[in-house]
């Protein structure tokens, strides 16, 4: 899918959601277990934020967030949530595909469920956001596993769009792995992802080198 049928397809969906919002407005669990590694002042990148959820609560932890996101009317949700919440988000409209990443510009480089990528726009997305982390800087990165297309809970319905934690760990083969495992929750984040879920989270470290 092009980025114009991405654009199209997610406008769609969260225009339809009305005034809701369709993954709802608290962090990715995953995510907000890491707060140990967030620091105040801290600078971070959530690439393909959606509406905002992930990205206003970096900036409630007193990071300076940027937030890349292909659909305007998303963006449109996400500066509300941000207004509401009291906090400012740089949010950018931007393809994750072919945004160009800035080099060693975040402290922090999140990604929750973005798996609209197939293998080929993958690559091109995770190798941004490499190259986007400072030297020491922390990425976190929170999918689903094949066994996903079992329950239905959410996600793609293409298998080749979905994480192992064997691909990740060579995805990720230059940085630090810190933590890195598939494991099964049960979610409750909105519509979009409500129920027992086969997940893969990981938290990796550029080296200070």
């Amino acid at each position: 899918m092009n980025a114009h049928e991405q654009e199209r397809m997610w406008s769609t969906r969260y225009r339809d959601a009305g005034e809701d919002y369709v993954f709802g407005t608290a962090p990715n669990r995953f995510l907000a277990g890491q707060a140990a590694l967030l620091s105040s002042g801290a600078t971070a990148l959530s690439v393909a934020d959606g509406e905002g959820r992930n990205a206003v609560w970096l900036a409630e932890q007193g990071l300076a967030v940027t937030a890349t996101e292909i659909s305007p009317v998303a963006l449109d949700k996400a500066r509300k949530l941000a207004a509401g919440r009291h906090v400012e988000v740089d949010f950018m409209l931007a393809d994750a595909v072919s945004w160009d990443y800035p080099e060693a510009a975040f402290d922090l480089v999140v990604a929750v469920f973005i798996q609209f990528a197939d293998p080929a726009q993958r690559e091109r997305i995770f190798a941004g956001m490499q190259r986007a982390l400072k030297p020491g800087g922390h990425l976190i990165l929170q999918g689903y596993t094949p066994q996903q297309l079992e329950y239905r809970t959410g996600g793609p319905s293409a298998a080749e769009n979905l994480y192992t934690a064997d691909m990740l760990r060579t995805a990720f083969a230059e940085l630090e792995i810190l933590h890195l495992q598939e494991y099964e929750d049960v979610l409750d984040e909105g519509v979009g992802h409500k129920g027992r879920s086969a997940l893969v989270g990981l938290v990796a470290r550029r080296p200070a080198v």
